[in-house]
């Protein structure tokens, strides 16, 4: 039933938000060198590597590594990468991932490669056996501010708990955080 409702809601999305995509994209490609497309490896379901895009936010060169531990996050973000950030819409791409069945709209935030300790604790606490999502009971109680070991205590109780109306209420905070670009330190 979940992957039916991310099916259905991802297609529904991409066509009701087609035409922002398409200026994001531009603005991005006009804004600064590069593609407007970053793919980033990321860990899925059973620490399966998968390819997510996100709208680039960030200059070209900058070290694939998670943002909080760059010297200086605002130091190597495009001339709009800061709005695409706080506004939440460098994620809009990764409805492909959802549509391909990587990911669902609700789950734990998918973990870049090379984020160990994350993984590991995800692992040890079985996080890992489900779809990570474009947003997630963690993204709606802290976001970018919340510890590892706090996030992976929340993906838990999200993976204990979680059925269509959990998903329902997070996928609500979610829009109530972005629109207040709440959560969001970089």
């Amino acid at each position: 039933m979940k992957r039916v409702f991310d099916f259905v809601l991802a297609m529904f999305s991409g066509v009701i938000l087609l035409l922002p995509i398409l200026v994001v994209a531009l603005l991005v490609k006009l804004t600064s060198k590069g593609a407007a497309l970053y793919w980033s490896d990321r860990v899925g379901k059973d620490n399966k590597i998968f390819k997510m895009p996100k709208f680039r936010s960030m200059k070209v060169d900058t070290p694939a590594v998670a943002t909080h531990l760059l010297q200086d996050p605002k130091s190597v973000l495009t001339p709009i990468g800061d709005f695409l950030r706080k506004s939440s819409l460098d994620e809009l791409p990764q409805l492909w991932c959802i549509l391909k069945g990587d990911m669902s709209f609700v789950g734990p935030r998918p973990a870049l490669f090379n984020q160990d300790d994350l993984i590991a604790l995800r692992t040890e606490k079985g996080v890992d056996k489900i779809l990570p999502g474009l947003t997630g009971w963690a993204q709606v109680n802290g976001r970018d501010e919340l510890p590892i070991p706090q996030k992976v205590v929340l993906d838990v109780e999200y993976m204990n708990k979680q059925n269509f109306w959990f998903d329902f209420y997070i996928l609500w905070r979610t829009f109530v955080k972005v629109v207040k670009s709440d959560g969001v330190s970089h």
